[in-house]
């Protein structure tokens, strides 16, 4: 309901500059059913407590300060919200409070994680959300399993990087001892 008022909020009260016509005759030109449909918005709006409402405010004009590309982008996120089930949405703000309620520095990191997702390919971010979702399904006992198939890894790795650089360091010394000998 909040991204609902905000956008409303957005389409008639936050942008004179950017509409010729005042928000008064931009209603007035809506359908009854659509008139009714905002005034019943701005009655649940105005119902809501004052430091919601300010939190709706500085919410619209950070996206009234974004670049009409990025602000197309929140439009289109909002849409796509809207058109998911019941279920899904409340499966996405459960989410959202859930990475709310993290360390700023955890909350940078799943930033650049999902950055790293939606810049993938397609085949790679499919492949990336299915491990997502294999690891959501796994249970605490099977995630540190992973967990430590993943260290181990990593340190074979390491231990692996680790001999290379010494062979490779051993083979220069060995040039060297044949040029000067």
């Amino acid at each position: 309901m909040k991204w609902t008022l905000l956008i409303i909020a957005v389409l008639f009260g936050a942008a004179p500059a950017r509409a010729q016509q005042s928000a008064e005759d931009r209603f007035r030109s809506l359908p009854a059913e659509k008139q009714e449909e905002l005034r019943r918005r701005f009655r649940e709006l105005q119902s809501l407590p004052p430091a919601e409402r300010a939190e709706l405010r500085r919410n619209l004009e950070r996206l009234d300060a974004m670049p009409p590309a990025d602000r197309r982008g929140v439009l289109e996120n909002y849409r796509r919200f809207e058109q998911m089930t019941p279920e899904e949405r409340q499966q996405i703000l459960q989410r959202w409070k859930e990475f709310r309620s993290l360390p700023p520095e955890k909350r940078a990191d799943l930033r650049q994680q999902l950055r790293r997702i939606m810049d993938a390919d397609p085949a790679e971010r499919r492949q990336l959300l299915d491990n997502m979702g294999r690891w959501e399904r796994m249970t605490p006992e099977q995630r540190e399993e992973m967990r430590q198939r993943f260290r181990e890894r990593r340190e074979q790795r390491r231990q692996e990087r680790q001999e290379r650089r010494q062979e490779r360091q051993e083979r220069r010394q060995e040039r060297r001892q044949d040029r000067r000998g």
